[in-house]
């Protein structure tokens, strides 16, 4: 099956657009599905009194496009996708997605949104096909409708043949492709990659990030953490490095290189936190 087409209407102000993916339709800004301005996440602290974990970021992501975020453990790049998701509270600063505010708009973001972790859980005593259709009625997909796209799915990830195992007797490969496709059942126009690939094997992580480009190829606006440097190069379009909770650079892979005059991403990775941990340090 072809990729589900897309197209986008402007509003009467003009500032919003209508953008229709596959069979959904969702607003967004200016055709940009992500939009976070200045944000802020602090914690209190006994020690320090408050520490920031998010510290004014700010970045925007596209329909057909995957927005990596790169960084060492720490760096904040899951506090701003659990933020995102809507599963964490901003302590200042705004963020929008698919159009939406995640403060006020929280059930509606959560509706335009799919999210894959490294530990999201199966349930063991339910197999494949139902913990999908689960989701899919969670969504208040129409019976008709979710047989249909679970259909699609099911041949999308190659998963027919372990449709009736049940999660406790399920390979961690088997697992990561009913994560994914919980997440896509309803056909969300954002999808959220959270360190997605830790724990697993290298063929299991490269299906992962096959998959991960079709769905940028059906139209999709991809959020992708992780701290390996060969994802991001083999993934992303664009590249934010994170580091104390602030994005040091954003870029192309291109852009990056001829910015700080690297021939390779992991010299400019390297170059900009050694930077931080030594400011003296002059790249």
């Amino acid at each position: 099956m072809g990729a589900p087409s897309s197209r986008a209407t402007a509003d009467a102000s003009g500032s919003i657009v209508n953008l229709t993916i596959g069979r959904n339709s969702f607003r967004a800004k200016g055709a940009v599905m992500i939009v976070v301005e200045n944000l802020c996440k602090s914690y209190p602290d006994l020690e320090q009194g408050e520490v920031k974990a998010v510290d004014g970021v700010s970045f925007e992501c596209r329909p057909g496009r995957i927005y990596g975020l790169l960084g060492p453990n720490g760096a904040g790049k899951t506090t701003v996708l659990r933020t995102l998701a809507t599963l964490l509270k901003p302590s200042s600063g705004k963020a929008t997605v698919a159009g939406y505010d995640v403060e006020t708009d929280a059930e509606m973001v959560r509706r335009s949104i799919g999210f894959v972790s490294n530990n999201t859980s199966n349930y063991d005593r339910m197999s494949a096909r139902e913990m999908v259709e689960f989701f899919g009625r969670l969504h208040g997909m129409p019976e008709g409708q979710l047989k249909e796209r679970a259909e699609v799915i099911y041949d999308q990830l190659q998963m027919k043949d372990f449709l009736e195992v049940t999660g406790g007797k399920m390979s961690t490969g088997m697992k990561q492709k009913v994560s994914i496709a919980r997440a896509i059942i309803h056909d969300p126009p954002v999808l959220i990659f959270d360190e997605a690939t830790v724990g697993l094997d290298v063929l299991v992580g490269r299906s992962l990030q096959n998959t991960v480009l079709e769905l940028r190829e059906q139209g999709k606006c991809i959020l992708y953490s992780t701290h390996h440097m060969r994802e991001v190069e083999r993934v992303c379009d664009q590249i934010a490095i994170m580091y104390n909770g602030k994005i040091l650079c954003e870029g192309s892979q291109q852009e990056l290189r001829e910015r700080f005059h690297k021939s390779n991403l992991e010299d400019v990775f390297f170059d900009l936190i050694e930077q931080q941990v030594r400011p003296e340090v002059v790249a």
